[in-house]
């Protein structure tokens, strides 16, 4: 994990984030996922080391995007996210897409989570059937690479931009 969180620091031009699970079981959310299933307020203080990261990712002028391959109707957890996670991560400057299973799959994009960085870079997310992370593996292969990048352009092209997504859903930001 050191090295895959260094990567942040060392790309220049763009990073991209593919997620594809319902759930991810992060500890960082789980008291604010806790307080979300019984209707508390939540606490924006838990986002601000994110957010602080995609401030500075967009300071030095690189591109931060990231789009979710969801399930509709949408997991307990997917509102959550979308509702107490994404749009402060929106404010702080990620271009964030929504894009459903069922056309993920007509574009023939497997559900395979991966972060890209620079066009040249990968890290490659291997999760448990519990959401936990279990390891990133980053490589530079250019086959994988490239297999990447053409994903990345076919879901941001077909991807429904967070506001408009949570607003067709009737979802409303919560922080």
């Amino acid at each position: 994990m050191p090295d895959f969180l260094r990567t942040f620091d060392d790309f220049h031009r763009q990073v991209f984030r593919m997620e594809t699970l319902d759930f991810y079981d992060s500890k960082g959310e789980r008291a604010p996922l806790e307080s979300f299933r019984h209707g508390r307020p939540q606490d924006p203080s838990w986002l601000e080391p994110w957010a602080e990261r995609v401030r500075a990712i967009k300071d030095r002028g690189a591109l931060f995007r990231r789009v979710h391959v969801v399930d509709e109707p949408l997991s307990e957890y997917l509102v959550f996210e979308m509702t107490c996670a994404y749009p402060s991560n929106a404010r702080a400057g990620e271009d964030i897409g929504i894009l459903p299973r069922s056309v993920a799959e007509e574009l023939g994009v497997p559900d395979e989570d991966y972060w890209l960085f620079d066009d040249d870079r990968t890290g490659l997310m291997a999760y448990g059937g519990d959401g936990v992370l279990r390891h990133v593996e980053v490589t530079t292969d250019p086959v994988i690479v490239q297999e990447h990048v053409r994903r990345r352009e076919a879901v941001l092209a077909q991807a429904v931009p967070l506001h408009q997504y949570m607003t067709e859903a009737g979802l409303t930001p919560q922080i």
